[in-house]
C-alpha cells in the first residue's frame, strides 16, 4: 500500500482537530444550545434511564468518526497546499456543505426527519469541518 498520501500530515494538528470537533458536539447538542430541541425533533426523553445505557460507546464511535473526517480534511489541506485560514474555510464550507450536510440530510429525507434537525444537525457538521480546517491549516 502506497502511505505517500499521509507523508506530510501533522498528526498533532489531526488529533487536537478532531478533539475541537467532538468538543464542538458537546457544546452544539448542550442545554445552552441545541440539544433540547434536538431531543424534541428526534422524540428522545433525555430523562429516560434507557438513554444512559451505552452512551460512552456511542461517543466513541463518533469521536472516531471525526477523527477519519479530520484526516480527510488534512490529507486535502496537504495535497491541495493550504495554507491561509481563508483557504480553510473554504475547505470547510466545501467539505462540510457538500459532503457531511448533503449525506446527512439525504438520510433525513429518507426517514422523514423535521427540517429543523437538517438545519441542528448539518450546522454542526458544517462548522465542525470549518474549525477542524482551520485548525490544520494554522498548524501546517
Amino acid at each position: 500500500m502506497n502511505t505517500e498520501l499521509f507523508t506530510h500530515v501533522h498528526w498533532l494538528a489531526v488529533i487536537v482537530a478532531a478533539i475541537a470537533y467532538f468538543m464542538l458536539g458537546g457544546l452544539w447538542y448542550s442545554k445552552a444550545l441545541f440539544g433540547p430541541r434536538w431531543a424534541a425533533l428526534q422524540k428522545i426523553d433525555m430523562n429516560d434511564p434507557e438513554m444512559k445505557k451505552g452512551v460512552g460507546a456511542i461517543m466513541f464511535y463518533s469521536f472516531i468518526m471525526m477523527l477519519l473526517t479530520v484526516i480527510g480534511l488534512a490529507i486535502l489541506v496537504v495535497r491541495m497546499d493550504i495554507i491561509l485560514v481563508s483557504g480553510a474555510i473554504k475547505l470547510g464550507l466545501v467539505t462540510g456543505l457538500l459532503v457531511a450536510v448533503t449525506s446527512v440530510s439525504i438520510t433525513f429525507v429518507y426517514e422523514r426527519k423535521p427540517m429543523a434537525l437538517h438545519f441542528i444537525s448539518g450546522g454542526y457538521l458544517l462548522l465542525g469541518n470549518i474549525v477542524a480546517a482551520i485548525i490544520l491549516v494554522l498548524w501546517r
